[in-house]
């Protein structure tokens, strides 16, 4: 499957960088990746470049709002995904004020990392991790062990 990771930006510290880059390279081991980090002055432009850049694939938005996932949730949704989807989905990370409504409105899903409040550069890492543990229990491989 292809996955599209979108983000309003990249990750600025040093440990951001070095996490992003880690699971990254991990991912890439199961899914097709394509990432694309985006800019705006405000949080309409951003989310208008999100829509634009998603294409036509699925775009999923990480949003306080929407469901959580158990790892194994997560691995089953994206398996049904690439079974009976476009083979392809987009993943994206708002910046600081989130995604505008009229984006939320129009995604596929919406999906929360929990209740708590992440800097961006930490979202960007858990999702890759999720993404990364998701992949590998579909796989059948020990990395996950809950």
């Amino acid at each position: 499957m292809r996955l599209h990771l979108i983000t309003v930006g990249e990750p600025r510290l040093a440990y951001a960088r070095a996490g992003w880059d880690e699971y990254e390279k991990r991912l890439r081991r199961y899914h097709k990746l394509q990432v694309t980090r985006v800019g705006g002055k405000n949080q309409a432009q951003e989310s208008e470049t999100v829509a634009r850049v998603a294409g036509r694939a699925p775009l999923i938005l990480l949003d306080p709002r929407g469901r959580q996932f158990t790892s194994e949730g997560l691995s089953a949704y994206l398996d049904a995904q690439a079974v009976g989807g476009t083979g392809e989905l987009a993943f994206a990370i708002g910046g600081p004020e989130g995604h505008t409504a009229t984006l939320r409105a129009g995604a596929h899903k919406l999906w929360s990392l929990g209740e708590l409040t992440l800097p961006h550069d930490l979202a960007m890492i858990v999702l890759l991790e999720a993404l990364y543990r998701a992949a590998t229990i579909s796989a059948g491989e020990p990395y996950h062990r809950g």
